[in-house]
């Protein structure tokens, strides 16, 4: 999400300080890139393919095309909130990305698979939600993206995320070359609605079409607090951008 906040991140020194997260080797199983399969006790069973790198480069254009737009949806999963922008979504018939922070998956894994279940893709947000983590050390950087991802990986039921984003944009060449070496496509975004100071819907919906000419990568937020206000601003903007010719997708990898 964006840089709102400053610091450690409203997730923060709380939550951060009690994991002990512990980095994840790299030569650890692997898990599949998208399918939801996991490694297994059967002889017979498909063993899962290996991690394929991807581009470092930020991501901010759609896998729709020019008249592509992504929805992408920070901070979660929330056990209220998560599920009523699912809702709209399904109502809708598009999909979404959803860039979970690892402390969230790892307190709601049922919301995890619901969101894979529905057809969305998952994208690693770091493990506590830390703005400032582009000021610390590699090492610091590589337990927040690593653990996260083995985090999320387990709370979905073995589906990895495709995409890193930076909390706040806190990116680094470090961090980007490390989520994308792990298959996870750096992840920006075009249009910061400001849904997270809840502005009012109205002021939401205004700000997407103001500044969709900047790009089709949209931020919102479904946890951190009533998310009221971006529910609604996603019932009302969905069906207005589809009347407009635009096309929902994923960003490109």
């Amino acid at each position: 999400m964006a840089r709102h906040s400053g610091g450690r991140g409203w997730y923060g020194k709380v939550i951060g300080a009690a994991l002990g997260v512990t980095m994840l080797a790299t030569g650890a199983g692997v898990w599949s890139a998208q399918a939801g399969t996991t490694e297994s006790s059967s002889p017979a069973a498909k063993k899962p393919s290996a991690v394929k790198p991807v581009s470092a480069a930020i991501a901010h254009s759609s896998e729709a095309g020019k008249r592509g737009i992504n929805l992408t949806i920070d901070d979660g999963p929330d056990p209220k909130w998560t599920p009523e922008v699912l809702a709209v979504l399904r109502e809708y018939d598009v999909k979404a990305t959803f860039c979970m922070v690892g402390t969230q998956a790892e307190a709601h894994p049922d919301m995890v698979k619901k969101v894979v279940a529905a057809g969305h893709r998952l994208c690693d947000h770091s493990v506590s939600h830390d703005t400032g983590m582009d000021k610390d050390s590699k090492a610091y950087q590589s337990r927040q993206i690593l653990d996260a991802e083995r985090m999320i990986t387990k709370a979905s039921g073995g589906v990895r995320p495709q995409y890193y984003r930076a909390p706040g944009g806190a990116f680094t060449p470090h961090s980007r070359k490390l989520a994308a070496d792990r298959g996870m496509r750096p992840l920006g975004w075009n249009v910061d609605t400001k849904d997270f100071e809840r502005p009012g819907t109205d002021a939401i919906v205004a700000t997407v079409q103001r500044e969709l000419p900047n790009g089709p990568t949209l931020l919102f937020h479904d946890a951190g607090g009533d998310r009221t206000q971006t529910v609604e601003a996603l019932r009302t903007l969905i069906p207005q951008l589809k009347q407009q010719g635009y096309a929902f997708g994923f960003p490109v990898r």
